[in-house]
């Protein structure tokens, strides 16, 4: 039997020894190799072949997000599936915009994994059924998210400001320049219908993009 190849993106080793231990105990999923960085996962997927890309967002540099972008920009048929601890839809809808084949909890079912690494590695999506619940109703409901209007560098800026980086550390960390940084700062502002940093960061704290 070939086995689904994997690589697993946290930054918490603890993390990534349960996962593999999870993961290859099924017996049709081995797991190749292992990043703590999303700057890392974009390397070991260039050197790596993989079927399936297991990754949290939250990582300190690099977020998996912008790692996500990166690679299905390299390789627009990547298999990424999000693992992660926010349960909120600002993330989930960020993802799947974004071209991530599955959203999953980490505070689901260990068998939700298991499941999302199957349907991406055939090609098919899954999303935790709370957050698909919670997407579902909040469309119903007509409930607008503003964080839902940003792109996928745009919603990366914007979590790297809340986080409190400032512009020159996030210019670095996206390899672009500060005067660009800058330019998406006044798009923020534009969109979201904040003035300053102290908007900025309740918003997020509103969304679930940061803790409070």
């Amino acid at each position: 039997m070939t086995k689904i190849r994997v690589i697993l993106v946290d930054d918490h080793n603890v993390v990534r020894s349960g996962l593999r231990r999870l993961l290859e105990l099924g017996g049709d999923i081995e797991v190749v190799a292992e990043a703590d960085s999303g700057e890392q996962a974009c390397q070991l997927y260039t050197e790596f072949p993989a079927d399936v890309m297991v990754m949290d967002i939250s990582m300190p540099g690099l977020g998996g997000l912008e790692a996500l972008r990166r690679i299905l920009q390299r390789d627009p048929s990547a298999k990424i599936v999000i693992f992660t601890m926010h349960q909120n839809t600002a993330f989930a809808t960020q993802a799947l915009a974004a071209g991530a084949k599955c959203y999953v909890l980490k505070s689901g079912l260990a068998d939700d994994l298991l499941l999302a690494v199957r349907e991406a590695n055939a090609g098919k999506t899954y999303i935790s059924p709370n957050i698909a619940q919670k997407i579902v109703m909040q469309s119903l409901a007509g409930a607008a998210d503003p964080t839902e209007r940003l792109s996928a560098r745009e919603f990366e800026v914007f979590r790297l400001l809340a986080e409190g980086s400032g512009v020159d550390d996030i210019a670095l960390m996206l390899n672009v320049s500060q005067k660009t940084v800058a330019n998406y700062q006044t798009i923020l502002k534009q969109k979201l219908g904040i003035t300053n940093a102290v908007e900025l960061v309740r918003l997020a704290i509103r969304y679930g993009v940061i803790l409070e």
